[in-house]
């Protein structure tokens, strides 16, 4: 071959391998490049994801207390989440006999699903049991501890959420789930600020993808929820609660209620009970077992499910905050202050009411309660009448465009803000669809939709000088050293009325308690202002009569008033939605049923906030109640003389010797006994047993047989509510049939049945 042509095959050859190693490096190049630069960070993330294992480490959730500070409303407590490590028990059958044996009986879980899944070689994690409690741990503990297992299981601390005090304040506090968010509530509310931080445990994984020992395991310490310090009172929220279960089951009460206290000042809740409601500790169960039995009897399958699903929001829903009423004669506080307020009328306007108005455009008249009318009266009479025209007289006074600018100024046209979920806005006749009838009917609550919160803190605004407070649940969030990290808006949102019309407003409120439509709410002792609502249902009436022609009415009963009238501190609203007056008696007004329910909820309240006794001249010298003395303990004689100082009677049970030392006494010390009343001096040497008396049913006594009644059972009443002639007693401070001491005290609240505020239009 010629050696030109050599050189050239050479030189082809040379070029095509340097080509091909341009090319071959260039790829190189570029692939290097996309994969670094271009895929490198997903790929770094990848490759981290596949040598490690992150778990989450939940934070501790925040404690919540009652206004006190000291009380826990809801608490996160320790429970464990229970690992098994087969990487140490794969290769020793028999101790993954001992261990699954162990964890099944112990767990409630099975056996032989437990020992498959000890085998797995190379595994360092697999959770077997969640949630588990200290007593659950410790078996557990002293299980590993008795067969000497060191390694194999793990215990992982964990936190579940617990509510000592169960059903109280249930719609207020609501609850949290299984991976411990707020669902309901204050949970739900405030769940960044409980929630906290979460930790992470993180463990390396070797090239085969399982996991390494605990020894290569980093931790990011979880950071715990903030603490909530609330304006409710456990023990204020109780009594509400109590005294609202007890009208509920007294008048028969079919679609809930709602008992609202507010500190007028500040516009922190002491206390919000609704009902239904429900235990927070085991949500998912429906505590109606009226309701519950008609559920179980639909079929099986979606409607049944439907039911269940309605049933419970339902009991979780929060009725003072997200359902709307009609408010009824209570709203006249509201109307009346705008008409003293614009100068429209004083406290001696007069106005003559016939019984009904008639109004263009309307076929049949609008009624007074009392159809007979009340004639010639001031204003203040007229309030304390509840006369329906005497509010339409105003509200056509004011027109609708001052009526509407008092109705946004109350806040009413705006929801409250106040610091729960589900807050519900009102329903109102706008500014252009106000004609007059509209006018004058709302003008007396009615036809108009608001949230019991919206309502009492528009009465806040009348007691408290003028001033729309901002309701708030949260006092402060503190942090796990008390330091606040933030405190409650107190400040006023703006003045609605003067001072001088707040007091104006209070005085004759007053003055309804004591003499007018309102002595239902009387509480003895104590100068408290009050307006009755008894609401008819309108909307709901001409639904039904759609299905039933003879579909009778249905009422909402309310009382809302403040104390003390001197200078209001609190103020309270209790309602009761739909009373069933065909079982309950006939009782279906605001003062009949509500009433008594205020007067019982203040009665024990008002001393435990230390709201100081004013009686009259008449309590102090009809019903005014003293205080029980100490004398047990000490010698019969020393007793005896005491009493006697005291100006009460006696009773001795037991030796008479004047030596003996008493053992107890009833009523106990420092409780109430009526004027002259008796205390019952135990001595050595009574059977107790001999000593009960069955306390009777005083519902619907009047006072001279509820006296008779008590004496013959060897008991003693104390008198609170309505002073009327015609008054029943209501409520009783200690169920009928219940067994109790001789001179045990029963606290007796009396109403009447009388029906006024209601709107009728014929």
């Amino acid at each position: 071959m010629a050696k030109g042509t050599t050189e050239k095959i050479k030189k082809k050859a040379l070029g095509l391998m340097y080509a091909l190693l341009i090319v071959g490096f260039g790829a190189a190049a570029i692939s290097l490049v996309h994969w670094q630069l271009i895929e490198g960070e997903e790929l770094k993330s990848a490759a981290l994801e596949q040598s490690l294992r992150s778990t989450g480490l939940p934070a501790m959730r925040g404690t919540i207390y009652d206004a006190t500070g000291t009380k826990v409303l809801a608490q996160s407590a320790s429970v464990w989440t229970v690992v098994l490590e087969p990487h140490y028990l794969a290769d020793n059958d028999n101790l993954r006999r001992i261990v699954a044996n162990g964890l099944s009986e112990i767990l409630e879980l099975d056996a032989m699903e437990l020992y498959e899944r000890t085998g797995v070689a190379g595994s360092y994690y697999d959770v077997v049991e969640r949630k588990v409690e200290t007593d659950v741990r410790d078996r557990i503990v002293k299980f590993m501890e008795d067969n000497k297992i060191s390694d194999g299981i793990r215990l992982i601390p964990d936190y579940k959420r617990y509510y000592p005090y169960g059903t109280v304040a249930s719609n207020i506090l609501g609850f949290t789930g299984d991976d411990n968010s707020g669902l309901v509530g204050l949970e739900l509310y405030y769940e960044e600020e409980l929630s906290g931080s979460a930790g992470r445990l993180v463990a390396a994984k070797n090239a085969f993808g399982t996991d390494m020992p605990f020894e290569y395991e980093q931790i990011v310490e979880a950071q715990d929820g903030y603490d909530l310090v609330l304006t409710i009172d456990e023990t204020v929220q109780s009594v509400l609660e109590k005294y609202l279960a007890e009208g509920i089951e007294k008048f028969k009460i079919q679609n809930g209620a709602v008992a609202v206290m507010m500190d007028v000042d500040t516009g922190g809740i002491l206390g919000l009970a609704t009902h239904p409601n429900f235990d927070p500790n085991d949500p998912f169960t429906i505590l109606d077992q009226n309701l519950l039995k008609e559920i179980e009897t639909l079929p099986e399958g979606e409607e049944r499910q439907e039911a269940r699903r309605e049933a419970l929001n339902t009991q979780w829903r929060n009725k003072g905050v997200s359902d709307l009423y009609y408010p009824g004669s209570v709203y006249k506080m509201c109307t009346g202050s705008m008409g003293i307020e614009e100068g429209i009328i004083t406290e001696d306007t007069t106005y003559t009411c016939k019984g009904y108005e008639k109004f263009e455009g309307l076929k049949d008249p609008i009624h007074c309660w009392n159809h007979s009318g009340h004639g010639t009266t001031t204003f203040r009479e007229g309030l304390c009448n509840s006369c329906n025209p005497w509010f339409m007289h105003i509200g056509a006074e004011l027109g609708p465009d001052v009526f509407c600018r008092y109705r946004q100024a109350f806040g009413f046209e705006d929801k409250t803000g106040i610091d729960l979920p589900g807050e519900a806005g009102s329903i109102l006749h706008s500014r252009e669809e106000m004609g007059k009838v509209e006018l004058v009917v709302e003008s007396f609550g009615q036809n108009f939709s608001i949230t019991p919160i919206q309502m009492i803190t528009a009465s806040a605004a009348v007691a408290n000088g003028g001033y729309l407070v901002r309701p708030h649940i949260v006092d402060r969030i503190v942090d796990g050293d008390g330091n606040i990290v933030k405190s409650a808006d107190k400040s006023y949102r703006r003045q609605v009325i003067s001072e001088s019309t707040s007091a104006t407003l209070s005085d004759i409120l007053r003055q309804n308690v004591a003499s007018g439509t309102a002595r239902g709410g009387y509480v003895s002792g104590y100068r408290v202002c009050g307006k009755t609502g008894t609401s008819e249902k309108v909307d709901k009436h001409n639904q039904d009569l759609l299905k039933d022609p003879t579909a009778r009415m249905t009422y909402i009963a309310s009382y809302c008033g403040f104390a003390p009238a001197e200078d209001p501190k609190y103020a309270l609203l209790v309602f009761f939605d739909e009373p069933d007056d065909l079982n309950n008696g006939g009782y279906t007004a605001g003062n009949a049923i509500a009433g008594p329910i205020f007067s019982a909820i203040m009665q024990e309240l008002l001393p435990y906030l230390g709201v100081e006794v004013m009686y009259s001249e008449d309590e102090y010298n009809e019903q005014r109640d003293t205080v029980a003395p100490s004398v047990a303990g000490k010698t019969l004689s020393e007793a005896l003389e005491e009493l006697e100082e005291a100006g009460l009677e006696y009773d001795i049970i037991g030796g008479e010797d004047p030596d003996q030392r008493i053992t107890e006494q009833i009523p106990e010390r420092g409780t109430s006994v009526p004027q002259n009343g008796k205390v019952v001096l135990y001595t050595s040497g009574y059977d107790v047993n001999s000593t009960l008396t069955e306390v009777p049913d005083f519902f619907e006594m009047d006072l001279a047989n509820a006296v008779f009644q008590a004496a013959i059972s060897d008991l003693q009443v104390t008198i609170n509510g309505s002073r009327d002639d015609d008054a029943v007693v209501m409520l009783q401070g200690i169920e009928p049939g219940v067994k109790v001491k001789k001179g045990t005290v029963v606290t007796l609240t009396f109403g009447s049945k009388v029906n006024t505020d209601i709107y009728t239009a014929e």
